[in-house]
């Protein structure tokens, strides 16, 4: 069980030794460009200092992994066998669970108990489905002419730098490590420098499971200077990246300038939340729009900060959100009763209040928040909600990456369409409705790479996540994950 209070969760925090070097083939490398402090947006504090990437150091981690590959045992094991070690794998995340979420909490502000309940939980079923599915996909024989056998073969794709954002470290590690681990590959995982320590030990957990050496590599440094290494190195088959859209030109500009690495690409998000009035409950529908955006301080690449609501119903939904928006506890993230903690660094604090003085010089209304909050560390912020929020303004356009809803209102359900799909991301996108017409028919013109109905931010490892337009390419979880990391061959066999 989890520790049940915020002294326990004090107690525990003060007995964390995390590892701070680099895991390059299997042991502890100290960083050759030195160290960096990690400061919590907790309370301001330094947690730890950690190891900072040079190039040689990136050298190092893909050279083991290009060994690991070339001639180690992993990707000539059964996949029976890599998926029995997944499985080890997520029995130690889960042993190690409440220490895991600690270190995520720690280092990003996410709150200890959604980090215990909800991130590790992601973790350990995302090991446990990849551990599953190891074995169970086929091979083809295509029916071709009487004196020959094609066979269709899947085979692992070689070295993949995973690179991977502060806001959901582990899970969004996993969903990238956890299908090329079970494919066959070997990995270099470079997490946000604002969330190494949670890495760092998962890695470690990966070879206490029986990964063997060099197959999972974890660099920590500076994200520019180590991810430019991993997208211009020559060794590397695939880069699997989740983070921005700028940063996402880059990886594909660094694959075009070096060996056309395959590059997957989940970025940002502006997702469309639709409200019709005939949505089953208005208060739900509420109430899961104040959630969705106010979740995680709003860093969340899905995060609905769209609401788009029939003017009829727009007075009563907006006061239902301010409503819960005054409600929310915001506090100390190792509090179980904090429902939001901070935003996770002072530069992404900057951006958000930046863009809260741009809504209101563009001409949005503030209905509640807009501002910090005093607490330690000073990246608390209040939940914040605008409405009379025009298509053209920038909070409308621009993923703010924070704990800020914008409401724009609708009068039909094409001009709901046409709003929702107004933008140059295409990742999530919510519909309330009681009308089954209604639900298929706008699910089906969204431009959207997930479509939640009558709910949000639901579902499961069986079905895929990704998104259209400029957010990204390629597909997160399900067996649709493992395209990424795998070459299909074709063998023809003359009889």
């Amino acid at each position: 069980m989890p520790p049940a209070t915020h002294e326990e969760w004090l107690t525990l925090a003060a007995r964390l030794t995390p590892p701070v070097h680099h895991l390059i083939d299997g042991t502890d490398a100290p960083g050759e460009a030195g160290i960096f402090p990690l400061v919590s947006p907790r309370d301001g504090q330094v947690l730890a200092e950690v190891a900072d990437a040079s190039g040689a150091d990136v050298d190092r981690a893909v050279s083991s992994a290009r060994r690991a590959f070339d001639h180690g045992p992993w990707p000539r094991l059964s996949p029976t066998e890599r998926g029995r070690i997944l499985q080890r794998f997520a029995d130690l995340v889960e042993e190690h669970r409440a220490e895991l979420a600690l270190l995520v909490s720690l280092e990003m502000g996410k709150p200890v108990t959604e980090a215990y309940g909800i991130e590790l939980r992601a973790v350990t079923n995302t090991l446990r489905y990849y551990g599953e599915l190891a074995d169970k996909l086929s091979d083809e024989a295509p029916q071709t002419h009487s004196d020959a056998l094609a066979l269709v073969t899947r085979e692992p794709i070689g070295v993949v730098a995973a690179i991977v954002p502060w806001n959901f470290p582990l899970t969004l590690g996993t969903w990238k490590i956890a299908p090329a681990l079970a494919a066959g590959c070997t990995v270099v995982l470079k997490p946000s420098e604002q969330t190494p320590l949670s890495a760092l030990r998962l890695g470690r957990l990966a070879a206490e499971a029986g990964v063997p050496d060099g197959v999972l590599n974890v660099i920590t440094g500076q994200g520019r200077a180590v991810g430019q290494a991993l997208g211009l190195h020559p060794d590397v088959d695939v880069l699997a990246f989740t983070g921005s859209t700028a940063v996402g030109r880059h990886y594909l500009r660094y694959a075009a300038d070096s060996n056309l690495k395959r590059v997957w690409l989940e970025l940002g998000g502006k997702s469309p939340n639709i409200v019709f009035p005939d949505a089953p409950d208005l208060s739900e529908a509420a109430a899961t729009a104040a959630w969705g955006i106010f979740f995680n301080a709003g860093e969340m690449c899905t995060a609905p900060s769209r609401l788009l609501v029939h003017t009829s119903i727009a007075e009563q939904v907006i006061d239902l959100i301010v409503e819960r928006a005054g409600t929310l506890r915001v506090g100390d993230p190792l509090d179980p009763t904090t429902e939001m903690g901070p935003v996770a660094t002072a530069r992404q604090r900057d951006t958000v209040l930046a863009h809260i003085d741009h809504a209101k010089q563009d001409g949005a209304r503030l209905r509640t928040g807009g501002s910090p909050l005093p607490h330690p560390g000073g990246l608390h912020l209040k939940p914040t909600v605008f409405d009379q929020v025009t298509p053209d303004m920038r909070i409308a356009r621009e993923e703010v990456f924070g704990p800020v809803l914008a409401v724009l209102t609708f009068d039909t359900t094409e001009q709901a369409v046409a709003l929702a799909n107004d933008s140059d991301y295409g990742l999530a996108a919510g519909v309330w409705t009681s009308d089954l017409g209604t639900a298929h028919q706008v699910s089906r013109q969204l431009r959207a790479g997930t479509v939640w109905v009558n709910c949000y931010e639901e579902g499961g490892l069986n079905v895929p996540f990704g998104g259209y337009k400029q957010s990204g390419n390629g597909r997160d979880k399900s067996a649709h994950a493992l395209e990424k990391f795998t070459e299909l061959k074709t063998t023809w066999i003359r009889l």
